[in-house]
């Protein structure tokens, strides 16, 4: 063998060892953690309206920031708007909170920290909530939490625990340890 064809095979061999080793190593290395996964899109100063089979307006969403992930189906929100429109079609109530989280498979956002519902109707006697955490069903228009939650109305002011309020059928329950002050007009 001549000098040339063994640095040819001293070349190529040295190549497949290096090339060994990187897949070894590779390998050997665990799975990315489900909270390590990249979304598959961002969005900043995000304004978003989703509508019904008949057309009218469902919500609108609006955001600071936003990162969907399509493998989990879950969407995240930093300083979300929502104005959430019942089945009358009239937008009477918008949500605000530092973040939030829409999960596709549920149809449910999840509101958490510093978290508003107010009323866009001047005519409701409700005016405001407020709460640390609130999950709404984007499906039946259904909101619930198990947190302390203050509300605001024309001439009353009502605190408790827990929240199941039905925004179609404009029923709201607060659930355990209910206090409220009524202000005649």
């Amino acid at each position: 063998m001549n000098r040339v064809t063994l640095a040819i095979v001293l070349l190529f061999g040295t190549a497949l060892a290096l090339y060994w080793q990187v897949q070894l190593k590779e390998a050997s290395r665990p799975a990315p953690a489900a909270g390590d996964l990249q979304p598959d899109f961002v969005a900043t100063d995000l304004n978003s309206i989703s509508f019904n089979d008949e057309g009218e307006p469902e919500s609108r969403v609006s955001a600071a920031y936003m990162e969907h992930f399509d493998a989990t189906g879950l969407t995240l929100f930093t300083k979300p708007v929502y104005t959430l429109f019942p089945t009358d079609g009239q937008g009477e109530w918008q949500l605000t909170a530092n973040t939030a989280k829409l999960e596709k498979s549920t149809d449910t956002v999840t509101l958490e920290t510093d978290v508003i519902l107010k009323s866009l109707n001047s005519d409701e006697p409700l005016r405001q909530l407020t709460t640390s955490y609130l999950s709404l069903d984007l499906a039946t228009m259904i909101l619930t939490s198990d947190q302390e939650i203050q509300v605001l109305g024309n001439h009353f002011h009502l605190s408790g625990r827990g929240l199941y309020a039905d925004l179609n059928n404009e029923e709201a329950k607060l659930l355990s340890d209910v206090k409220g002050t009524y202000e005649p007009k």
